[in-house]
């Protein structure tokens, strides 16, 4: 699985500025709480794939959002039902939701309520592209466990994110000589380029 595809997905300009729409906060706010949500998120998958209670459902979920076209991450958002993204985060999360979402509101400096919203929104596509991840891996029978932890072998996803955070503020207010980009966020390709690095 290819944790540069899926991150560089999740925080790409269309997504985060479609989560910033259903929200109402900065897109730099939205990038800031998936930042410091996304290794909770990814390490509660990865227990729901390792529990012999949950493994089960959790493929089949992973299955059944894999169908969903993710292509056009506008339309995706913009008909994402936050009610089974809040289910979603409370099976990732367990019984550590409530302090999850207040560490990571509070991190991020925003409202605790939209963080909840934030991660709600952004739960059904984070299944839906480990779902498609999923099925892409040409290793259909080493299971969904091994799948999201290859996904995470060997990445400290939180020094990750934190180091994109980290050069997103230093670059603002001072302008530097890059290849032309399409004017879009480029935090995607941020993210690509950091993993890149790391899984070396």
């Amino acid at each position: 699985m290819d944790l540069t595809k899926l991150a560089g997905a999740l925080l790409s300009s269309d997504s985060v500025k479609g989560l910033s729409n259903l929200s109402g906060v900065s897109d730099s706010d939205v990038t800031s709480v998936l930042t410091q949500a996304l290794p909770a998120l990814l390490d509660g998958a990865k227990g729901q794939a390792s529990n012999k209670d949950t493994a089960e459902s959790f493929a089949s979920a992973l299955s059944d959002h894999a169908k969903v076209d993710t292509a056009n991450l506008s339309s995706f958002l913009g008909n994402v039902d936050i009610k089974d993204g809040a289910k979603i985060i409370g099976h990732l999360l367990g019984s550590s939701e409530d302090d999850t979402v207040k560490k990571v509101s509070k991190k991020a400096g925003v409202d605790s309520d939209k963080t909840a919203t934030i991660l709600s929104a952004a739960a059904p596509l984070l299944m839906s592209l480990l779902g498609q991840q999923a099925d892409e891996d040409d290793d259909k029978d080493s299971g969904v466990e091994a799948l999201v932890g290859a996904l995470l072998e060997n990445v400290d996803v939180t020094e990750l994110l934190t180091g994109l955070l980290t050069d997103n503020s230093s670059s603002t207010g001072k302008k530097k000589k890059k290849k032309k980009t399409s004017g879009k966020n480029n935090s995607g390709n941020l993210v690509g380029t950091l993993l890149k690095s790391l899984l070396k």
